[in-house]
């Protein structure tokens, strides 16, 4: 009988690592590995580490000392790093931080039960060297699908590279040329399901498509494979990720693939509710719009990544629009669907960012209405253009800066939570404890929006779909009330 192995995954960071924990729990329990829940009970524990920003970079170190800390206390022998930390940093991040008995990027997911095997046998397994990962694929988007098969896209990799003919029970049994192996790693009625990977634009603030590389589809098939297994795993809501969704389909020849496969999305049998996240402003399409307010199931939730609204700021972080013109596209958004959500993030202290472009940010705030906000302080990334401006502003600026828009953003949320008072929304619970019973409506995505607590949860459980009335709120969270027949309908709709 072989050795019973053991791994646990801690994922940090954003819906688009969570897909690829997923994809890496797949491949590793149909190589026998067992996952469990919690490091202490792992013989290796990986961590799922964010290069985003620094913040998010101190988080998945921590997370990894934390771990190594569990070493000759318990069952955790060894601590590997995956993610985009480890892909960004590599040998660098290696060298800095010896704690971790590996480093592996993305070219080790589709081998990584042989990487663990031989870090847990106490071999080594050198990290590898960090590349431009934008280089890897043609230039033109036309011309990349014929060359993905030769490169490491996590959440696309394909199931016939390393999966036994009998998959163990509860693994992604999808079909397609880079269909994932995946295993769900929470019983949670909503998952994520990517769209894309990378990204073509070139902002000067952002290194992600360093490490991510250029923007590829997944083919509609691919995804809606996916989303068929997900649904009969008990998923209700699926979110489509990418670093930009509104580019999905350029590279298959046909920019406007998005607005087919959403329909085709929300018809997949027992899915509820399909939502989009990762929208570009300057790639709105009148024809997607008209597909994300109109089509059943899908709901009309726009997360905007909106940045500033200030041009002068916007044409140095290379990106397009203004304040008119951003409010021009949610007039446009909500005169299509009133109660559409609307999210964004906002980076405040830019270089160059002068009181009157903070105060043009602040106008459109004000003007926006929208039901969650980001807002960040500006920090250099390496290796991005803005790292080489040379009229950068104090940090005690970009503190106060960053303090004075964050205190308008709570502000301005909790007014448009209160606007909803009255209005019906549908809810999927997700949690029901001794706390009470919580859900979300269709204006909110996982973790970013807030959520809804109903007064009324006899009866229901997780995944169960209820139409409710909003009667107060807390900060940017509803309170409603099920409506009459509502718990019925769920209730009859779960036997």
């Amino acid at each position: 009988m072989p050795e019973r192995r053991t791994v646990a995954l801690v994922t940090l960071g954003c819906a688009r690592n969570e897909v690829d924990s997923e994809e890496l729990a797949g491949r590793l329990e149909a190589d026998g590995w067992e996952l469990v829940e919690d490091a202490e009970d792992a013989d290796v524990a990986v961590v799922n580490t964010c290069g985003f920003v620094e913040a998010a970079k101190k988080d998945s170190v921590d997370a990894l000392l934390e771990a190594n800390d569990l070493k000759g206390h318990g069952r955790t022998q060894a601590v590997v790093a995956v993610g985009c930390m480890a892909e960004r940093y590599g040998k660098d991040l290696a060298e800095a931080l010896p704690e971790a008995d590996g480093v592996l990027g993305f070219d080790d997911y589709a081998d990584i039960s042989d990487r663990l095997q031989t870090i847990l046998s106490g071999g080594i397994h050198a990290a590898h060297t960090p590349r431009d990962r934008r280089k890897l694929l043609p230039i033109s988007p036309a011309e990349r699908q014929d060359s993905a098969a030769a490169v490491a896209l996590p959440g696309h990799g394909s199931a016939a590279e390393s999966a036994p003919a009998d998959l163990p029970e509860g693994i992604a049994p999808v079909s397609g040329p880079r269909a994932p192996l995946r295993r769900r790693l929470d019983g949670s009625p909503v998952a994520s399901v990517k769209l894309a990977s990378g990204c073509d634009r070139r902002c000067t603030f952002c290194a992600i498509p360093s490490f991510r590389g250029s923007f590829i589809s997944r083919r509609p098939s691919d995804v809606l494979n996916e989303t068929r297994w997900l649904a009969e795993q008990g998923v209700k809501e699926i979110m489509l990720v990418s670093e930009n969704n509104t580019s999905y389909g350029k590279d298959l020849g046909d920019i406007r693939l998005l607005e087919s496969l959403l329909p085709e999305l929300a018809e997949v049998d027992g899915i509820e509710r399909v939502r989009v996240s990762y929208l570009q402003p300057a790639e709105m399409r009148p024809g997607l719009i008209d597909v994300l307010t109109s089509t059943p199931k899908v709901v009309p939730y726009f997360d905007l990544s909106f940045q500033h609204s200030a041009p002068g700021v916007l044409r140095a972080m290379r990106r397009f629009g203004d304040t008119d013109r951003f409010l021009e596209l949610l007039d446009t958004i909500r005169s299509k669907a009133p109660q559409a959500g609307v999210r964004s993030n906002f980076i405040v202290g830019f270089p160059g960012e002068s009181e009157g472009d903070l105060a043009e940010l602040e106008r459109f705030l004000n003007g926006a209405r929208l039901d969650a906000i980001g807002v960040f302080g500006y920090s250099d990334e390496e290796g991005t253009e803005a790292a080489t401006y040379d009229n950068k502003l104090d940090e005690d600026v970009v503190a106060e800066r960053l303090a004075r828009v964050s205190r308008l953003a709570e502000e301005l949320v909790s007014q448009r939570a209160e606007e909803r008072v009255g209005e019906t929304v549908r809810v999927l619970v997700e949690s029901v404890d001794e706390e009470g019973v919580y859900g979300r409506g269709e204006h909110q995505a996982p973790e970013t929006d807030g959520q809804v607590l109903l007064t009324s949860g006899e009866g229901l459980s997780v995944g169960r779909m209820v139409e409710a009335k909003v009667v107060g709120t807390e900060g940017v969270d509803l309170v409603a009330e099920p409506l009459a027949g509502s718990l019925a309908c769920s209730e009859e709709a779960g036997r």
